[in-house]
């Protein structure tokens, strides 16, 4: 019962620390802005955390972040143009999902590839493996006539 509370009251932790990444004092006072920068900040990565959003991060550089956002979106930058000085900033990696190019091509099709040939491969040692289990090839008559003997002797 102990354990469960324990595990009730850090599951809520967890919840209220995501829920208040951003902080009053970050969003912007129009609340079309605001949405745009929450938006755009969910497609950038934390370069601290690396899993999460700066819209879900607490780190202080996700922050630092989510007010350079803020700033460019406050200065007049359109989406494309905020997004692109981040990325030339801190490189493609600050994007939760790189765009499909020549350099990311591992990332995009790496895992299906590999999945592809695990099911071919798998496909080839069943089919290999069904055919070496065949049935037996039929006994010779003169295996068959010690089969007999074997059996007369030992009853």
């Amino acid at each position: 019962m102990r354990r469960r509370a324990t595990l009730a009251a850090l599951l809520l932790l967890a919840c209220v620390a995501t829920a208040s990444a951003v902080e009053p004092r970050e969003r912007l006072a129009d609340p079309v802005r605001e949405a745009r920068a929450r938006a755009l900040s969910r497609q950038l990565r934390c370069l601290v955390c690396q899993n999460e959003s700066i819209d879900d991060s607490n780190a202080d550089l996700a922050h630092d972040l989510r007010v350079l956002l803020r700033e460019r979106l406050a200065g007049g930058d359109s989406d494309a143009q905020a997004l692109q000085f981040l990325v030339s900033r801190y490189g493609e990696f600050v994007l939760l999902q790189p765009p499909v190019a020549p350099a990311t091509y591992a990332l995009w099709f790496g895992p299906p590839a590999v999945l592809a040939l695990g099911t071919v491969a798998a496909l080839l040692y069943l089919r290999r493996r069904r055919a070496t289990a065949a049935e037996p090839a039929p006994l010779t008559e003169a295996e068959r006539q010690r089969l007999t003997r074997l059996l007369k002797d030992e009853a």
